[in-house]
């Protein structure tokens, strides 16, 4: 089982980023997926959640509707659009497979002007 992060980088507030995570070694429409991130100082946080189909999503409270979490189960990959990005975005984005408790190594996402 692997996930691969991809699609962080530097942005200027107010900017978007899309992050993808690419899924393998297991049947990815059948799990659902998740978003976290980490801060310097700070604990892992839950972004986003998606279902197995894709049908169902949640977010955490400080996305505010500004990402987005889907999916493309024939691209095995999971993706996180966000917009108006702020200085405090600023952290390390994981995917996670919650059924197999399995992280994907992180992709820095850094909100600055």
């Amino acid at each position: 089982v692997q996930l691969v992060d991809s699609g962080g980088g530097l942005v200027q507030p107010g900017g978007s980023l899309r992050l993808s995570c690419a899924a393998s070694g297991f049947t990815f429409r059948n799990y659902a997926m998740s978003w976290y991130r980490q801060a310097p100082g700070k604990e892992r946080e839950s972004v986003a959640f998606i279902d197995s189909s894709g049908g169902s999503t949640h977010y955490a409270s400080f996305v505010g509707g500004r990402f987005t979490i889907s999916r493309d189960n024939a691209k095995n990959t999971v993706y996180l659009q966000m917009n108006s990005l702020k200085p405090e975005d600023t952290a390390v984005y994981y995917c996670k497979n919650p059924g197999y408790n399995v992280w994907g190594q992180g992709t820095q996402v850094t909100v600055s002007s």
